[in-house]
């Protein structure tokens, strides 16, 4: 399994198809696929060798496409930055996996110089924008324009394709290893469930950086769809897109769609094209999906459950539980069935099997499963134990494989589809001085599905504000992993061992909930 496959069937099977759309540029597969083996072999005479890692820090385009498949056709890595990193927590995962090579758009060169500075990595910076390249940068254009296409090197199957970094259970991002036979089996075992349409047209809208954007760009190419790109999820710009483009596929987190459907735009634009509605990061609420349904009475919904460590899909809920049907059985708030690649089952605490409805940890095994972490042997032993992805999410599975999730046993928050460990919060929290202990957890929000809460105790006299706290962790950490609110008590619950039970803290705000994250 090779990831740029579908590439060289697009020059046989529908070279003048449109593969990309961005702004006013359209390209077709020809023009595409001709650009990512420039690149490639641009990358090649930078010095990039196979297995090298290859970075990119930029919004969304048909660049960032390019980048995708340019560097895995060089026989390099791919290593996505996340946009919303603060430049410490950007230059960590650089220098983590030996990243020389960044690429980097307009919105971000305000960031090149702490980066260049603070990187023991970093030689050599690529400016994919649409301007004259900054001092001491190498212009994207200018380099494909000089170089000769490359032979594709036909990295595949155990080979590495990327390096995805997620947030760290001890403070430190985890940089997951996804490779080839990874990504293109998710690929594969997704499409056989879920059923989406060959050669349609997919919106994309959701971060590219993210592993559930990177997983649709490849996904759509592989059905040699036309990809219409927006630089960021923005809802009047969906719409527009949508009827301009007459778009049939899009995925959103469920914070995206009720933003969406929230503007005062909505209704003023045709989106009936939409055929098959994505959504996944985290579970929609019944009240939202039951309004997105009578708001989009043609389109399908489907769930995809999965992490960056699953590459990343494993169950799917398919159109036909989004229905009457589904709502009476309870299984439209399930996170769906397996993959036919993914096999399922829920542990106890010993990692033996539970019965049927039984509550436990949801584990997988299959091809779809990462080759462990960069260079943390240590956490890929634990995650990877007995030969199964521990995911940390509790659930149950009931008769006929549906997968319910209820709970999460890793220390773990996802507000608006992105994950927070609170350790990392915590952590940079714990260096303010007037703090002497801390807790941070995951409460139910209305926006954003759940919202980072601290719970402190404070030293004698001293006091803390929000704003204090906003502050100071926004000098050390991305802004949705910043707490949003602030609770001081006296003291924290705690175990006659001297453990904090952060499960009490956590009670007091999910009540009575069967199911305890949103």
């Amino acid at each position: 399994m090779y990831l740029t496959q579908p590439l060289h069937k697009s020059l046989i099977e529908c070279p003048t198809r449109t593969a990309t759309v961005f702004g006013e540029r359209r390209r077709s597969y020809a023009e595409f696929v001709d650009r990512v083996a420039r690149l490639a072999g641009a990358l090649k005479k930078l010095g990039v060798k196979p297995g090298d890692r290859v970075a990119m820090l930029g919004l969304n385009s048909d660049r960032y496409v390019e980048y995708l498949f340019g560097v895995v056709w060089a026989g390099a890595v791919i290593n996505p930055v996340n946009i919303r990193w603060s430049p410490r927590e950007i230059i960590y995962s650089l220098d983590d996996c030996d990243s020389q090579i960044l690429l980097i758009d307009d919105t971000f060169l305000a960031m090149l110089d702490p980066l260049q500075a603070g990187s023991s990595s970093l030689k050599t910076v690529i400016y994919a924008g649409d301007k004259t390249a900054p001092e001491g940068t190498l212009s994207y254009e200018d380099l494909l324009a000089d170089a000769e296409p490359a032979e594709d090197a036909l990295r595949k199957d155990k080979d590495l394709a990327a390096i995805m970094y997620t947030g760290g259970t001890t403070g430190k991002p985890k940089g997951v290893m996804l490779s080839h036979g990874n990504l293109f089996a998710d690929a594969l075992g997704s499409q056989a469930v879920a059923g989406l349409n060959f050669r349609s047209v997919t919106l994309h809208a959701a971060p590219a950086f993210h592993v559930a954007g990177t997983g649709l760009i490849l996904q759509s190419v592989a059905r040699l769809n036309t990809n219409v790109i927006l630089p960021m999820f923005e809802p009047k710009a969906v719409m527009v897109a949508a009827e301009k483009e007459k778009a049939q596929d899009i995925f959103l987190v469920p914070t995206m769609l009720r933003m969406l459907m929230n503007h005062p735009d909505f209704g003023k634009h045709d989106m009936s094209s939409l055929r098959h509605f994505m959504y996944g990061a985290s579970p929609m609420d019944s009240a939202l999906l039951k309004r997105a349904k009578a708001a989009f009475p043609e389109t399908g919904f489907i769930q995809a459950y999965g992490m960056t460590e699953l590459s990343p899909t494993v169950t799917i809920l398919t159109a036909e539980w989004h229905t009457q049907k589904g709502e009476d059985s309870g299984r439209m708030m399930s996170a769906g069935q397996p993959l036919p690649v993914a096999e399922i089952r829920i542990v106890d605490g010993n990692d033996q099997p539970v019965a049927t409805g039984t509550r436990g940890e949801i584990v997988v095994r299959g091809p779809t499963v990462m080759q462990g972490y960069w260079n943390k042997p240590e956490q890929t032993a634990d995650a990877l134990r007995g030969g199964w992805m521990h995911t940390g999410d509790a659930g149950y599975m009931d008769e006929d494989g549906f997968v319910f999730v209820v709970d999460r046993i890793k220390d773990m928050i996802v507000t608006g589809g992105e994950n927070v460990y609170s350790a990392e919060v915590e952590e940079v929290v714990l260096q303010m001085p007037q703090i002497l202990q801390c807790a941070v957890i995951g409460v139910p929000d209305e926006d954003w599905g759940e919202r980072v809460h601290l719970v402190v105790v404070l030293k004698d006299d001293a006091t803390l504000t929000q704003e204090e706290v906003t502050s100071h962790c926004k000098q050390h950490i991305a802004n949705y992993k910043v707490p949003r609110s602030l609770e001081i008590r006296d003291e924290m619950p705690m175990s006659s061992a001297g453990k904090l039970l952060k499960f009490k803290l956590r009670e007091e705000h999910w009540g009575d909930r069967d199911r305890k994250v949103s």
